[in-house]
């Protein structure tokens, strides 16, 4: 089991491997020179970014934000894990976020998650500053992808785009 822990993180942030179409998406947390990579869907980072600014939007206005720079993410040496389950909380005495991300769970041949295997696990800490720009530079990683078309939504390939519409 690979586990890390972060009480604070030099970058939190989203990124993606390869073109549009084809993408590898990862979420990066760097730490104290150590850095970790954990793969995610796309709707996974969205989702995360969207519950963080739900939460943001309750709280006083953020004037703490990282140097966008600081955001980019590094090209991933290795992936921990692949991302399974998520856990968020805001803690209201530190004011910051946890964020947990944990493996997806190993299935038995009934799909049955297997008892004895523990799963990685990545949990640190951001401030409302961190949060934010994680939100923002999420938002930017995910609109860049394909282009939907106008008119069945679906996205267009580099290639093409055979529209179920247009036939």
């Amino acid at each position: 089991m690979q586990y890390y822990e972060f009480d604070e993180v030099d970058a939190f942030t989203t990124g993606t491997v390869g073109r549009p179409g084809s993408r590898t998406f990862f979420i990066q947390a760097r730490a104290s020179g150590q850095q970790v990579n954990v793969k995610c869907e796309k709707q996974q980072a969205a989702a995360i970014a969207q519950y963080l600014r739900r939460i943001l939007n309750d709280l006083p206005d953020v004037s703490d934000r990282p140097i966008a720079s600081s955001l980019e993410p590094l090209a991933p040496t290795e992936i921990a894990f692949v991302l399974g389950p998520i856990g968020l909380a805001y803690d209201t005495e530190g004011d910051r976020f946890m964020v947990q991300l944990e493996e997806v769970a190993e299935l038995d041949e009934d799909g049955e998650p297997v008892e004895d295997v523990e799963q990685g696990r990545l949990r640190l800490y951001i401030s409302r500053g961190q949060a934010q720009a994680f939100c923002d530079q999420t938002d930017g990683v995910v609109a860049a992808g394909r282009p939907a078309c106008i008119f069945c939504g679906g996205p267009i390939d580099p290639d093409g785009h055979p529209c179920p519409r247009m036939n």
